[in-house]
Formats: structure tokens, C-alpha cells, sequence
């Protein structure tokens, strides 16, 4: 696991500025703490931050081919590497290290492009073929593992693992994309490939970048998707038995490490499942780490331990206090976006607990897209129903007019909490779950966002983002259908962003069996049924750990790993999110219309409404405003940047 950056001159051989190589690298030190690398050629600078995990005596990077005509950066873990080697080696390929980072050089000596399909794990990595005159980015399946490019005006290729190693090179503009930012305010995040700034981008998941010197730039191309097939016709005893071996695969797979490994266990379905499943594969206790709150509302730890104690591991638990508001600022920098999960909170702190046992973690990430266990999916699948008893035309317009009649009442009784249905009722699929997962809906939107800024937008909406990836869906069941838009969108944005940068913060590597691509595959091949039954989500996982784990962890209602948001902002976040809420950095952008953020101040403080949810977003936005857009630009002196663009 490790950082990753570098430079390179899609027009000829520049000589390389190695003072802001240095400054790109070092930006990412909490990535690789214990070695930092360069190389330099005309036309080419390659930067490393490593934290060694696998083969620590001989895999540094840059690491090169025997002829050093190939060399490679890299940042992941290929779990099959080992299987990968032997065939190489059959091939005639002669290895000089036991890494996985060699294993990609050589395999992509054989197989060019196309080595991608061959790699099982998470990866991101950037490759120069001397003899091609070739530059090779590319991006794990699922995501996991983040990449940031910029194409300069000048011909100068940008990458890096962190938006901030971009940034540190001192010619990437910081104008800000307002399609961007509509994303973010409905969202909580920037979807790929999009990021906040416009000359910035991210690679997809699933995705390559190949570049040939002296070629326009090429555009990023897929080389993998899953497809819901649902056509397999196993009965459900022998999903659960097939689901138990695949996961131990899984496991198995992503404990080869040379030092400390452990997982996190908040005491839901999904990290239980995983450390029950390591504690069979593991020659000895597991070391497992847990956060517990102060505040029982949002308290998992007893039944963290309830496995901890069934399974006999070497069990670690730290209280968060529930104001642990204090990392507004750091976050704001750590992500280099806009970013509106709060629950990146408690995700530092654990991280932050691990590190101190371990360097690499398992982790139950991908679980709930995976097998079907968010509560949004059941809500969605319910208003499916109802959609679909309907004909279009008399469900628009009757539940369209009941949406905007019917008044929003977050004080009242579930059951009477009918808008958000009336509305959903209205809308087609897609835009229906779009709605339900947005942080500010439309017309938040429409009220937040000034006359100038809406004009900047020039009628984009975020919801295209969702319509884009439904396109490609290539299924129209309706839990399918939102299962592969949260892949495409949450997983990436939000769940993988969070995990990766609260990690590496603390220089740990976090590993992710429920997002093993093949453990995916097969479980997009099972009927929709097996994921939500009833009302019981995650059906088939919980079945297939019956035997493993205990009944209360299994089926309790789902707690969520979240803060008090609202009780901080009517409390001891009061003032501090009235300042950052109505204060000038906002103000000055020009883009917020003041009346509704006042509304939104004063609705949540007074207890009106909870607007803890649109509150954060915004101060975040603040933050990050503050901290990233205003922190000082690096720029080259004059003579430099003459003899790069000369």
C-alpha cells in the first residue's frame, strides 16, 4: 500500500522538474512512511511513498523490467499474485523480487493492456514502456484504490493518488467546477470520473488510460462491469454453502502480509462475517479493533463483542466521546474535496485505534451493495410495487400534485411522513432513488444555490450522473437496478473515498473480501430474492452465518456507524456552524442564495426541522473552501517553468 505520482510529457522528452516531483511526493508521505523514491528521464518522473507490507526487502519502487525499458508505480495488493508469478515464470519471465508489483510489469510484457484482466485485488498504477513510447494508467474494478490525473495545456500528463499531490505540482488551476458542486450538494460527494476542480479528473473503476507520446489524449476505456444476470438456479442451502466457501477465498486471499494484520469489527453483519470467517482461516487470534460511543444511541461494542468473544480475539475497543467534533478542519484536508460523510469521523478514530496493532485491516466495506442490506433498498423496492400497479400516466400527475400539497412533517409518526413517498411515486425508477439518496433534493437545491450559480450549471443536474450509469445497467430489476448504481456512484464516492483516506491518514492498509470482483460476479448471478426477502435484507449472508454467528448480531435492527449531528448543531456546534453556515468564504462565492441559508440555520437551531444533514454539508464545503481552495498555490520561478515548456 502505498502513494503514487508522477509526471509525464505527452509531447516529447521535457526535461523533468524534479523540485515539484519531490513536492508531489512528499504530499503524500502518510501513504508510504517508511521509503520514498524518485526517477527521472527526459519526458518522464515516477514518485513513490511505500508502506511495506509484501516482500519489505526488495520490492521499492519505481521498480523496473530487467532491461529497465518498463517501470511501474504502484498502489494496492494483487492477492493472486503469487498464482500470476508461476505463469509468468512458465512464460520465460525471470523475477528479481517476490512482489506483486513485479508480477504487473512482467504481465504486462506479455499481455499488454489487457493484464488488467488478470489482476485480482485492489490497484492503481501508472506504467511507462520505453520500447512503446507508451504511458499505461489504471484502476481497480471496484475502486478501491483512488487515481487523480490532470492534462496541462502544455502537453504535461499530472497524476497522483491524492488530489493534494496534483495540487503540489503548482500548475493545476483551482478554478472550480460548478457541475461539480452540484454534485456535491446532492450527493455528498464528487462522482467519478468528475472531480472539484475542472482541469482534475479521476480515473473510473474498471478503467485504463493508455497514452501514446505524440497522440491527443485518449479518452479512459472499461475493461470490466459486472451484469446481473440473476439467472442462476441454486437452491438457497446451497447458496449458503457456496457463499461460505467464497468468502473464505476471499479472506484467505488478503491475509498474505509480512507484517501485523487484523480487521475491524463494529459489531454489524458484515465485519462479523468476515472476522468469523478469518478466525476459521487463521492459524491464530485475530486481532480485531472496535470504536464504542458514549452516547448508547450510537454504541455497537456489545455486540463487537459478542464475536470478539466467541471467536476468543485479541479484541481492542476505544469510547469516542460523542462530540468528537474536532476534526472538521483536518478532514476538509485529508479529503482535498468537498466530502459530507460525517461518519469519516468515527472512520479516522478506528483507523487511528488500528494502527496502533496493526498495519493492515480487514474490512466489511461493499457488504450492503453487495448483498442487499441497506433500509433504502426495501423502501425503494415497496414504491416499486406501487409504481408498477399503476399506469404512468395517472401516477405522475396524482402523485405528483399529493407530493407538493401534502406538508413535510419530520415531527410526526412514521406512518404520516408520507411526502418523500408521494414524491418518489411521481418519478420514474431512477429518479426516484436518486431523490431518496440525495443529501439536498432538487428543491433544496433550487433554493440554495443563487441565480448566478444556477446559470453557471446551465441546466446540469446531478440526477444525470445516475441516468448515465442506469444506461449501462443492462437489467431492469429494480433491486439490481439500484445495487449497480450504488457500485458505480456511493461505493466509489463516498464508501471507498472515506475508508482510503481515513486509513492511509494512519499509514494503514485496509483490505476488502466483500468487494473480491469475483465473489461480486457470482452473487450478480443470484436472483434478487436471495439478497431482500421479505423485509429481511442481506437474506442470504445471514442465513449463511447462522452456524457462525450469534442470532443478535445477525438479526438486530441496523444502528449505522454515525455522530450526532443534529444535537452537536444545536448544542455545542451552534455558533461555529452559524459562522461557517452564514459567514463571508461563503458569502463571497456568490453561489448561495443567503435567505436559505439562514432558513437553514435557524429552522435546525430552533428545532423546527433537522437540517443537520444540509448543515454539514455545507460546512464542509466551508472548510474546505478554507483550507484547500485558500491554502497557499505553489507556483515554479520563471526559469523553471521555461526550461519544462521550452
Amino acid at each position: 500500500m502505498c502513494g503514487i505520482t508522477g509526471l509525464f510529457d505527452s509531447r516529447g522528452q521535457r526535461p523533468i522538474d524534479r523540485a515539484a516531483l519531490q513536492r508531489m511526493n512528499d504530499s503524500q508521505f502518510h501513504r508510504g512512511p517508511d521509503e520514498g523514491s524518485l526517477h527521472t528521464e527526459p519526458g518522464l518522473g515516477l514518485g513513490h511513498r511505500r508502506l511495506s507490507i509484501i516482500d519489505i526487502a526488495t520490492g521499492q519502487q519505481p521498480l523496473f523490467n530487467a532491461d529497465r525499458t518498463v517501470a511501474i508505480v504502484f498502489n494496492g495488493e494483487i492477492y493472486n499474485y503469487q498464482a500470476l508469478m508461476s505463469e509468468l515464470q512458465a512464460l520465460g519471465y525471470v523475477f528479481h523480487t517476490k512482489s506483486d508489483t513485479e508480477v504487473i510489469v512482467h504481465a504486462w510484457e506479455a499481455w499488454g493492456e489487457r493484464c488488467v484482466d488478470r489482476l485480482r485485488g485492489m490497484f492503481a498504477f501508472g506504467l511507462w514502456d520505453s520500447k512503446r513510447q507508451t504511458f499505461f494508467l489504471a484502476r481497480d474494478r471496484l475502486g478501491v484504490k483512488p487515481m487523480f490525473y490532470a492534462a496541462l495545456a502544455d502537453g504535461w500528463l499530472l497524476f497522483g493518488s491524492e488530489l493534494k499531490s496534483l495540487l503540489a505540482h503548482g500548475e493545476l488551476d483551482r478554478d472550480i467546477d460548478p457541475f461539480a458542486v452540484e454534485e456535491y450538494f446532492a450527493l455528498g460527494y464528487v462522482a467519478e470520473p468528475r472531480t472539484i476542480f475542472k482541469q482534475a479528473r479521476k480515473l473510473p473503476p474498471a478503467h485504463t488510460l493508455l497514452w501514446r507520446r505524440g497522440e491527443p489524449m485518449p479518452q479512459p476505456r472499461p475493461y470490466w462491469d459486472v451484469r446481473f444476470t440473476l439467472d442462476n438456479g441454486i437452491t438457497a442451502e446451497d447458496a449458503c454453502a457456496e457463499l461460505r466457501d467464497r468468502l473464505q477465498e476471499a479472506v484467505r486471499l488478503r491475509l498474505i502480509a509480512e507484517v501485523p494484520l487484523g480487521a475491524f469489527l463494529s459489531g454489524g453483519v458484515d465485519s462479523s462475517a468476515v472476522v468469523a470467517t478469518m478466525a476459521e482461516v487463521s492459524g491464530e487470534p485475530v486481532n480485531t479493533c472496535s470504536i464504542a460511543f458514549d452516547d448508547p444511541q450510537f454504541n455497537e461494542s456489545a455486540f463487537a463483542q459478542l464475536v470478539a468473544d466467541r471467536y476468543q480475539t485479541r479484541h481492542h475497543v476505544e469510547t469516542v466521546k460523542s462530540d468528537d467534533f474536532d476534526l472538521i478542519d483536518t478532514l476538509a484536508r485529508l479529503y482535498d474535496e468537498p466530502y459530507a460523510d460525517s461518519s469519516a469521523i468515527p472512520t479516522y478514530r478506528v483507523c487511528q485505534l488500528a494502527r496502533q496493532r496493526v498495519t493492515v485491516a480487514l474490512s466489511g466495506d461493499g457488504g450492503d451493495e453487495t448483498f442487499g442490506g441497506y433500509r433504502r433498498y426495501r423502501l425503494h423496492l415497496m414504491e416499486e410495487r406501487m409504481r408498477s400497479a399503476l399506469p404512468e400516466g395517472v401516477r405522475k400527475p396524482l402523485f405528483g400534485l399529493l407530493g407538493k400539497v401534502y406538508p413535510k412533517a419530520d415531527w410526526a409518526p412514521r406512518v404520516l411522513r408520507a411526502k418523500t413517498t408521494f414524491e418518489g411515486m411521481a418519478r420514474t425508477s431512477v429518479e426516484a432513488y436518486f431523490h431518496s439518496v440525495s443529501i439536498l433534493r432538487g428543491p433544496m437545491r433550487d433554493a440554495l444555490f443563487s441565480p448566478r450559480f444556477k446559470a453557471a450549471l446551465s441546466g446540469y443536474d446531478a440526477r444525470q450522473v445516475f441516468d448515465a450509469h442506469a444506461a449501462r445497467a443492462g437489467t431492469d430489476d429494480p433491486l439490481a437496478l439500484i445495487q449497480y448504481l450504488d457500485m458505480k456512484t456511493y461505493l466509489v464516492g463516498d464508501i471507498n473515498t472515506k475508508v482510503d483516506r481515513a486509513s492511509m491518514a494512519h499509514s494503514l492498509e485496509v483490505r476488502e473480501p466483500l468487494m473480491d470482483h469475483e465473489l461480486i460476479e457470482w452473487l450478480a448471478t443470484l436472483p434478487s430474492d436471495l439478497k431482500i426477502r421479505g423485509q429481511e435484507g442481506k437474506f442470504l449472508l445471514k442465513k449463511a452465518m447462522e452456524p457462525k454467528l450469534p442470532h443478535d448480531v445477525l438479526y438486530r435492527p441496523k444502528m449505522g456507524f454515525s455522530v450526532p449531528l443534529a444535537r452537536w448543531f444545536r448544542g455545542p456546534l451552534k455558533q461555529r456552524v452559524r459562522d461557517a453556515v452564514l459567514g463571508p468564504r461563503l458569502a463571497e462565492t456568490g453561489w448561495f442564495d443567503r435567505k436559505y441559508l439562514q432558513h437553514l440555520v435557524d429552522a435546525h437551531q430552533s428545532g423546527v426541522r433537522d437540517y443537520s444533514a444540509p448543515l454539514w454539508t455545507l460546512m464542509m464545503f466551508e472548510a474546505f473552501l478554507r483550507t484547500v481552495v485558500d491554502a497557499p498555490a505553489v507556483r515554479r520561478p520563471a526559469s523553471q517553468q521555461e526550461a519544462v515548456t521550452a
